[in-house]
């Protein structure tokens, strides 16, 4: 059998002498030779004709109760966490507690969410299981994007197979072994595997697939899931644009454009990826800028005092510094940082003077950069922030002309003064960024079949 191996994140290097990179193993998994998957799939249809005959109520219990199991491995999931993808432990520890903490209360939205409704004239909706969802999920958080598709489909009486990002698969391992000491047999399966496991799995006889990931990957899974017309929940990445006006509160613009851009290593869908600032006030809150993001730290995911980790992988490294020697090639300032750093960390870097021709503004990239440029006319501003194939997150601060502002930015998520999300809201893209949306009631019932039962 074939095996996956995962690397610490943080040990990255080139070996001296040599274009070989050395990283140091973090453990292995089985991996799933392709030929195995129709019987994964076939035991998950099995398993989910007897999991549906549950009641409702019984199964957000039974899947509360799986969950609980999970605080005695929570120290091991946050340190598998920080090794294998590389954010520091604190954060890690966060994001394993908000996924166990929340679960109570989780799955009781998603239970009422599939409740069933009378709509009058004897008539009532039901919310039915699709039958088998598969669940992909990303590296950068990779317990809580797994959690957040995975509750919803097995609360509505679907079963679940989980692909991992290839990159955390230990992570993964660890979760979906420890759910199954509670629930059914094969209700909930996990498959290791690369890129082509997962495409295979796309193209396997099941009902749904849900995916976080890239805009490629997902139109790939879109192709892929047309001859099924298989259901699709798709979060595939942003290129969040911020608006700084000139009666902004300046050091609260400043504060979030560089935590947003340099949270998790900038290795996040809504990380503030390019700033708008009026030219009136650049020069203030550029300096300003400088000041805090000089103040960040870098370092493994055990050292004190770290606020940014490693970058994930050799290959998501280079792409940083790709985008990065691009922009000083067309003509970017380089505020604070450089185009070139060794494996496995970016520094805290700050480029001023960005355009529209370089990739900084046009792609997604992933790594702990504010990325500014000026403008004197705030509807050339909305322009630039518009100007994208994607549209998942987008933010604006400034006074009382902020909310005509937000009015126009073309994202599924707009923030005024504040970051993106919050209160009981779903989690959704526009346009290239998304398809379909989780979270609330809403996104929950994308996880099951509506059937109009009329007596």
């Amino acid at each position: 059998m074939a095996v996956l191996t995962s690397y610490d994140a943080g040990s990255y290097h080139k070996v001296a002498g040599s274009d070989s990179i050395q990283a140091t193993a973090v453990g292995s998994v089985d991996a799933l030779a392709i030929s195995d998957l129709p019987q994964v799939i076939a035991l998950a249809k099995t398993a989910q004709k007897a999991w549906a005959s549950f009641s409702l109520i019984e199964r957000q219990q039974l899947v509360v109760k799986a969950y609980q199991q999970l605080h005695a491995v929570q120290d091991e999931l946050a340190t598998l966490i920080s090794q294998e993808m590389g954010k520091d432990y604190r954060r890690a520890t966060y994001e394993v507690g908000g996924t166990l903490q929340n679960a109570g209360y989780f799955a009781s939205e998603i239970a009422d969410a599939f409740a069933t409704e009378n709509v009058g004239n004897r008539t009532e909706l039901q919310y039915r299981p699709l039958g088998v969802v598969a669940v992909i999920s990303p590296w950068n958080y990779p317990l809580a994007m797994a959690n957040n598709l995975l509750m919803p489909a097995l609360i509505a009486g679907n079963s679940v197979v989980l692909k991992p990002s290839e990159e955390t698969p230990l992570v993964a391992q660890l979760f979906i072994d420890t759910l199954n000491k509670v629930l059914p047999q094969n209700v909930l399966q996990v498959v290791q595997g690369d890129k082509s496991l997962g495409q295979a799995l796309v193209s396997a006889d099941i009902n749904m697939v849900a995916f976080t990931g890239s805009m490629a990957a997902g139109k790939h899974i879109m192709a892929n899931a047309a001859f099924g017309l298989k259901r699709l929940v798709m979060e595939l990445g942003g290129n969040d644009p911020m608006i700084v006006m000139a009666d902004a509160n300046m050091d609260a613009a400043v504060r979030f454009a560089v935590a947003s851009s340099f949270e998790n290593a900038g290795q996040m869908c809504t990380s503030t990826e390019r700033v708008y600032v009026d030219e009136r006030i650049a020069d203030e809150f550029e300096r300003k800028v400088v000041a805090l993001a000089s103040r960040y730290r870098v370092g493994a995911w055990d050292a004190g005092n770290v606020n940014i980790g490693p970058i994930v992988n050799p290959t998501q490294h280079q792409k940083v510094l790709g985008q990065l020697q691009d922009a000083k090639a067309k003509g970017a300032q380089f505020l604070l940082g450089s185009d070139d750093y060794p494996l496995p960390y970016i520094q805290p870097t700050v480029v001023s003077n960005i355009t529209p021709l370089m990739q900084l503004e046009t792609e997604e990239t992933f790594g702990p950069i504010v990325a500014i440029s000026r403008f004197s006319d705030i509807n050339d501003a909305i322009s630039r922030a518009n100007n994208s194939h994607y549209g998942l997150g987008a933010v604006v601060f400034g006074g009382p002309g902020a909310n005509a502002v937000a009015d126009q930015l073309e994202a599924g998520m707009v923030g005024i003064n504040q970051g993106v999300g919050g209160g009981n809201a779903p989690w959704v893209g526009a346009k290239q960024s998304g398809f379909g949306f989780h979270g609330t009631a809403a996104g929950h019932r994308q996880f099951a079949q509506v059937r109009v039962i009329s007596r």
